[in-house]
């Protein structure tokens, strides 16, 4: 592979690394929040939506902007907004100013998505980018699980917000490596919504981006009450159910770079090879689902949570690899905004849901609610590969 590939590829995934240990903070923080502002699990999810409901109210019109004006831009503007996010996060004073805290930095991360996405589709010869979509993907998951380590293990150390105020930090230099090295690729639309009605006639997408809202919900609950769970339930510290969360991420960066490595080497039709790989990660998310509240010791939790990571937090860069499969070259980034947003609508929802029924019924039902959104997702998803795709020419090259 040639420099070029590498230097795009490396660029956009180390911009990922920071974006995502910016966000992924306050997943990691769960425990803290409860204690410093005597929450329960059902308000510990509030924190969590209005994390996601900031990502989804601008998810659409960011992207609609990078389609238009290019992604260098966004991607940097982004990255700054992130860490004035996680600094804000660690200085507010009350319950009302966090949840408008957490509301600002999803709302930052907006960018992330329809921005590297686009660089991946725009700069990446064809036969190379389900690949560099896996790697790209990593970038989420380790930066979640340097999140992890950073704000569980500098708690003990120093005090909670340390790790977000290490985060915001390295964001900031991050953006301005990233603002220097970057070339970017110019937008040639124009700025304004996707064309809903046409992505909504396009059968095989609309189910994609129904299995989404399941899929998100599954791996934005499981990100958010980890720590939360291994602590209260299995009774570990909060130091190990961070070293959790990292291996959640961890395996998951696994999923993702196998996903995508599968995605572009088995034979056969790319609609019906890649929906498969997802349908497959799909399934036995639902199973593990199963198998977690039924764990009742630190070890078993460890192995139970790292397979649930390498399927549940690994389909996301074959989820976007599927979608390029299903719209053509010039909606992939209104596309990926729409899928996008079913993801994260899924994570608004679940969060609060899955707190209430830990407060009332305990966290088996929790876990068993994820489960019975899994095996929804599964449905849909065998559907759209039963679908032929709306266009002959797709964002998918081969």
């Amino acid at each position: 592979m040639d420099r070029s590939y590498w230097w795009t590829v490396s660029l956009v995934s180390l911009w990922q690394v920071a974006a995502s240990i910016c966000y992924y903070t306050v997943f990691a923080a769960t425990p803290f929040f409860r204690d410093a502002f005597g929450l329960t699990r059902f308000t510990v999810g509030f924190v969590l939506a209005a994390l996601t409901l900031g990502y989804a109210v601008w998810l659409l019109p960011v992207g609609s902007l990078i389609d238009r004006f290019g992604e260098k831009r966004a991607l940097v503007i982004g990255l700054v907004g992130l860490s004035a996010g996680a600094a804000a996060v660690a200085g507010a004073p009350t319950y009302g100013l966090l949840l408008a805290a957490a509301f600002f930095l999803g709302s930052t991360y907006a960018t992330a998505i329809p921005g590297t996405n686009k660089a991946v589709y725009d700069a990446v010869a064809a036969g190379r980018q389900n690949l560099a979509m896996g790697v790209k993907q990593v970038g989420v998951t380790a930066g979640s699980g340097v999140s992890a380590l950073l704000v569980t293990g500098l708690a003990g150390v120093l005090f909670w917000q340390a790790g977000f105020l290490l985060a915001a930090g390295f964001g900031l230099v991050v953006a301005a490596v990233f603002a220097l090295a970057y070339r970017g690729t110019e937008g040639g639309g124009t700025a304004e919504y996707p064309d809903f009605r046409a992505l909504a006639r396009n059968r095989p997408y609309r189910a994609l981006v129904a299995a989404g809202f399941f899929l998100g919900a599954a791996l934005f609950t499981t990100t958010g009450y980890t720590v939360l769970y291994v602590h209260e339930a299995i009774g570990a510290s909060i130091a190990f159910g961070g070293v959790v969360l990292a291996l959640v991420q961890l395996f998951g960066s696994a999923g993702r770079l196998v996903g995508g490595w599968l995605s572009d080497n088995l034979p056969g039709d790319p609609q019906r090879r890649i929906g498969a790989i997802l349908l497959g990660q799909a399934v036995a998310g639902a199973g593990l689902f199963v198998v977690v509240p039924a764990t009742d010791s630190a070890w078993g939790a460890v192995v139970a949570f790292s397979a649930l990571g390498f399927f549940v937090l690994g389909n996301t860069g074959v989820y976007y690899s599927y979608m390029a499969t299903l719209v053509g070259p010039d909606e992939m980034g209104g596309a990926t905004a729409g899928g996008q947003l079913a993801l994260v609508v899924g994570s608004i929802v679940a969060p609060p849901a899955f707190g209430y029924l830990a407060d009332t019924v305990g966290y088996r039902g929790s876990w068993w609610l994820l489960a019975a959104g899994t095996v929804a997702a599964t449905g849909f998803l065998a559907h759209s590969v039963r679908l032929e795709p709306a266009s002959d020419e797709t964002a998918m090259r081969e």
